[in-house]
């Protein structure tokens, strides 16, 4: 009863466009340590999807007006690095959101082949979100740990027929 009132709440705030409210529920589900059915896995992967893409087209727009402040000689007193930080900020809470639930409920509880490559391949496509706006050591970081689930992904997917 209480996962159908979550996924109810979760197609809810998918209708009125309320993701971080979607990710909310899903979250709940994914805690309850069961393999998620094929339609809980897509809403969970659907509210991810919709905040970190919001997110980091943001941090796109910002990063091209950071880069053409610079090249058009102006220092960046407009605020615009301070507030690409906070933006980055926002990317990585979500992304280390995502990737502990993956880790701690959904990969361990996941025994169908096609639920690891599912969760395999959305860790990496994480990992890769984390790549895109991290720098040294930890883009390097990240770029291993998307390369390394995307592998895993793969290798998941040999059992299936």
């Amino acid at each position: 009863a209480v996962v159908s009132t979550q996924s109810t709440g979760a197609k809810l705030a998918e209708q009125a466009e309320r993701y971080e409210d979607m990710v909310s529920y899903m979250k709940q589900v994914a805690s309850m340590d069961f393999e998620l059915t094929v339609e809980y896995r897509n809403l969970l992967s659907v509210a991810y999807k919709n905040v970190i893409g919001a997110l980091r087209a943001s941090w796109r727009i910002i990063s091209t007006l950071e880069n053409k402040d610079g090249e058009d000689g102006k220092k960046s007193n407009s605020g615009t690095s301070e507030y690409r930080q906070e933006i980055e900020k926002e990317l990585k809470c979500i992304c280390d959101d995502i990737l502990n639930v993956l880790d701690t409920h959904l990969i361990a509880n996941a025994q169908a082949p096609e639920s690891q490559v599912f969760y395999y391949k959305m860790k990496g496509d994480y990992y890769r979100y984390l790549a895109e706006f991290t720098t040294s050591n930890d883009r390097k970081v990240a770029a291993e740990s998307s390369l390394s689930s995307y592998k895993l992904a793969t290798d998941a997917s040999s059992s299936m027929p």
